[in-house]
C-alpha cells in the first residue's frame, strides 16, 4: 500500500482508495489498524491479518480525538496527523460512514467536524489546523459521551485518538463507545508510553504513528 509519508507533511497527497479493501471470506474486509496492532515493528505475516465483518443494518460513527497542544508541534508531529486524519476521513468516507472530528488545546474541546455522514474533501479544513497550549484530553473525552448520548439506538462508536500522551492523569474509557484506536506519535527522546497505558486501560489497540502511516 502506498505510504503516507508525503501526505502527513503536507496534509494532503497520495491516493489511498486501495486502504482497506482487501476481502476475506464471506465479504470480510481487512482490519489493518488491528492488523498493525498485531503485527507491531516486525515483517507483516498471514497470521497477523484481522478482518472485520459490517454489522448489518448498524450506523457506525467514527469519533476522531485530535491532539491540537504544544508538544504535537515538535518534531512535526501535528502535520504528520493531520495527514493521518486524512487518511482517515476519507477511508470513513469509502465506507459511507458518519464520522466526527474534535480538536483538544489549551484548555478546552472544539468541534472540527459535528457529527455527520463523512464527506468526500476534508483537505480544506484539516490543513490550516494549528496548535499550541495544553493538553485537555478530558474535555475532548466528555465531548464524545455527550455526542453518543444524543445517536439513535443501535449506533456503533469506535473513538480513534490521535496523540502524543503527553497529558496527566490518564481518563477512563468513554461510556458507550464500541472501539477505541489510539494512534501514538510520541518521538520525544524521553519517551513516557502513556498511550501504550491508555490502550490497556480503554481495552482499545494501540498502533505507532510510523506503522500507521506506512500501511495507509
Amino acid at each position: 500500500m502506498a505510504g503516507l509519508a508525503g501526505k502527513a507533511k503536507a496534509g494532503r497527497g497520495g491516493n489511498t482508495s486501495r486502504k482497506g479493501r482487501l476481502d476475506g471470506a464471506a465479504g470480510r474486509r481487512l482490519d489493518w489498524v488491528s492488523t498493525l496492532a498485531s503485527k507491531g515493528r516486525g515483517a507483516l505475516r498471514p497470521e497477523h491479518l484481522r478482518f472485520r465483518r459490517r454489522p448489518v443494518g448498524s450506523k457506525t460513527l467514527h469519533l476522531v480525538l485530535l491532539d491540537l497542544s504544544a508538544s504535537m508541534l515538535r518534531g512535526e508531529k501535528l502535520a504528520w496527523a493531520k495527514g493521518c486524519l486524512l487518511a482517515l476521513t476519507e477511508q470513513f468516507y469509502r465506507d459511507r460512514d458518519d464520522m466526527a472530528v474534535i480538536g483538544f488545546a489549551g484548555e478546552q474541546a472544539r468541534w472540527l467536524q459535528s457529527p455527520a455522514k463523512a464527506g468526500a474533501f476534508n483537505a480544506g479544513w484539516i490543513a490550516p489546523l494549528r496548535g499550541g497550549g495544553g493538553t485537555p484530553i478530558q474535555p475532548a473525552v466528555d465531548a464524545v459521551e455527550g455526542a453518543l448520548r444524543r445517536c439513535p439506538p443501535g449506533t456503533r462508536a469506535t473513538v480513534w485518538l490521535l496523540t502524543d500522551g503527553r497529558f496527566d492523569p490518564l481518563p477512563v474509557r468513554p461510556e458507550g463507545v464500541d472501539r477505541c484506536c489510539i494512534v501514538d506519535f510520541e518521538n520525544d527522546a524521553v519517551a513516557l508510553g502513556r498511550c501504550q497505558r491508555l490502550a490497556a486501560m480503554w481495552r482499545g489497540e494501540w498502533v505507532r504513528a510510523e506503522l500507521f502511516a506506512t500501511a495507509s
